[in-house]
């Protein structure tokens, strides 16, 4: 029959699209857990009190930091930073993004040549990588949308140390300093990480702050643009952490509302699926 293999399973042009059809739906299916209303209490609270703390902190460093910090930054362009230009494209969203979507292809595609406990395995695997990617995707969206409504100048754009340079609705990219996309794409990034392998947390807060500071040392953002890119990044990260655990996707909920990260797949099932993927 067309479409199916020797065993009658239906063939890989007829499995790839069912996959990638049925990975998406789940992402958009109603929600089920039983704990959802109370983790959506729990992390409106805790967003809340997230973005009250660093939106005060983010204002106290716009009158009081901000122009001291980058009037003692070395000038652009100094040669001497080559390192740390380097450096800063770790926490570059496109870079990030695209890897990320590659690995979500790279699921779907292996995705129809498994069956049984390699086939469940890689799902897990898939359902993180999508996690991952649209915590990722989601805040740095609104950060686009914030930058051009907002229009704050970067560091000595009109040639002053002006911390309150604004041009609202600018659209421009020399107005394009608030919040920070590369603090965004960092925070929200250590976020998700952290909250599907606790044991990274250290890390990722490191690979976090390390990014922030670059973005001051290159002049590209003031102090105030980080810590509002942080504060989007994470708040838009948990945003998304909720909508996959109130769909039990790759997260359970407490009986408090908490959130934790279901079991990810071990380390020999993942060498098992990818043996199953090349074998003949």
């Amino acid at each position: 029959m067309a479409g199916r293999n020797s065993v009658g399973r239906p063939g890989y042009m007829v499995e790839l699209p069912r996959a990638i059809g049925w990975s998406l739906k789940r992402l958009v299916r109603e929600p089920s857990h039983s704990r959802r209303a109370a983790a959506a209490r729990r992390a409106a609270r805790q967003a809340l009190l997230l973005a009250a703390l660093l939106s005060l902190v983010a204002v106290a460093l716009m009158f009081a930091v901000d122009a001291v910090v980058i009037s003692a930054m070395l000038p652009r362009g100094t040669p001497s930073l080559w390192p740390i230009r380097i450096l800063t494209e770790f926490g570059k969203s496109r870079y990030v993004l695209w890897i990320l979507a590659g690995l979500a292809v790279a699921v779907w595609l292996l995705l129809p040549r498994l069956h049984g406990a390699s086939r469940a395995v890689l799902i897990g695997v898939g359902t993180r990588v999508q996690y991952l990617l649209l915590a990722v995707l989601v805040p740095v969206l609104a950060g686009e949308v914030f930058k051009g409504v907002i229009g704050r100048g970067r560091p000595f754009v009109g040639g002053a140390a002006d911390p309150f340079n604004f041009t609202l609705f600018a659209w421009n990219e020399a107005y394009a300093s608030l919040p920070s996309g590369h603090s965004i794409t960092a925070a929200a990034l250590a976020f998700a990480v952290s909250a599907l392998w606790p044991r990274l947390t250290g890390v990722m807060i490191v690979y976090a702050l390390t990014i922030l500071a670059t973005r001051l040392v290159l002049l590209a953002h003031h102090p105030s643009d980080v810590v509002a890119g942080a504060l989007l990044g994470i708040v838009g990260a948990m945003a998304v952490r909720y909508w996959f655990a109130a769909r039990r996707l790759a997260f359970t909920i407490r009986p408090d509302g908490g959130i934790d990260p279901l079991d990810g797949p071990s380390w020999d099932r993942l060498k098992r699926v990818a043996r199953d993927a090349v074998a003949p």
